[in-house]
């Protein structure tokens, strides 16, 4: 009876959290290694600047310094929302980062579509290459290169046009074409380098599926939809959750660039707006309440997209 009742007690007693992850980090040492820098980098880059956060509820004075600025509570709040630009920027970021999520997300699926039913692999493999060097290019480069082509005098659309007998079009100046000028050149920059992650998807379906597709009759179209897509469904959701915490970020670097006094009230967004507060007034308290409000809401659309994924597709963690 006692040796039974021993392994009851043994059983039902087991080693506490500080000793299960004595005892991984020791059966798994190499891992925990390589998982180090990672770690690093979040704590040191990620989570400690989260301290910077209590100066969306101060009124920032730099002479007082980050702790003894006084406490103003949701004022920069208010004064981002009650101010003049509010609706104009909300509109414009949230209109600009839709436009992108929705051509902008869809251009890599079908490129790498298109790239996976290509047979001559030099031929993949060039396109490949061309289509992903852009995205290798700075903003800086890539409006010279806008610049060259879109210019109103000896740009060379702008040239051909006038061969034809129209009048040029100020097109990097005009406020018409301001957003899909913006919308067309990040496709075009990031679409070779999103096909990247759905061709490797595509590497891992099984051949088997597409041969019993076609002796069932399935034409090309309909492999695509009942094996291609399926295949690469869960890093399609993934990505676009991903994407959709960004919903709200629609591109600093590239707005910074191609925003002049004439197109600004078509492409002004949130971010341009913070850095002008921010930096060029010096109301870091506003700037930090405007990238709080925009984290809160990408981490609320993350969750319920989660939540959404996970209730219509078991596969999704």
């Amino acid at each position: 009876m006692a040796p039974t009742a021993d392994r009851k007690v043994t059983s039902i007693i087991k080693p506490g959290l500080a000793a299960r992850l004595i005892r991984n980090v020791r059966r798994y040492k190499v891992l925990y290694v390589l998982l180090m820098p990672g770690l690093l980098y979040f704590t040191i880059f990620k989570y400690v600047p989260m301290f910077g956060l209590i100066l969306a509820f101060k009124k920032y004075n730099v002479v007082l310094g980050f702790w003894d600025s006084p406490w103003i509570g949701f004022n920069n709040f208010k004064h981002f929302v009650q101010g003049v630009y509010f609706r104009d920027i909300i509109e414009n970021t949230v209109l600009i980062s839709l436009y992108k999520l929705l051509f902008g997300f869809s251009a890599p699926i079908v490129l790498a579509l298109m790239l996976n039913e290509v047979a001559a692999q030099w031929f993949k493999r060039t396109i490949q290459t061309i289509t992903y060097l852009p995205h290798f290019l700075s903003w800086v480069i890539v409006y010279g290169l806008m610049t060259a082509l879109l210019a109103p005098g000896e740009g060379l659309v702008n040239v051909m046009i006038k061969s034809f007998g129209f009048e040029s079009i100020s097109f990097l100046t005009s406020p018409e074409w301001a957003r899909f000028l913006v919308v067309a050149s990040d496709i075009w920059k990031g679409v070779g380098w999103g096909a990247i992650l759905y061709l490797a998807a595509l590497s891992g379906i099984d051949p088997s599926l597409y041969e019993a597709a076609r002796i069932d009759g399935a034409s090309k179209w309909r492999q695509i939809w009942h094996v291609t897509l399926p295949g690469i469904r869960v890093v399609i959701i993934v990505l676009l959750i991903i994407n959709l915490s960004h919903i709200l970020d629609a591109g600093f670097d590239q707005i910074f660039m191609m925003a002049n006094v004439f197109n600004a009230e078509k492409i002004d967004i949130i971010d341009t707006w913070v850095y002008r507060e921010g930096l060029q007034r010096l109301q870091m308290g506003i700037a930090t309440a405007v990238g709080f409000f925009k984290s809160v809401i990408g981490l609320v659309l993350v969750l319920g997209a989660n939540r959404l994924a996970k209730r219509f597709d078991s596969q999704i963690w």
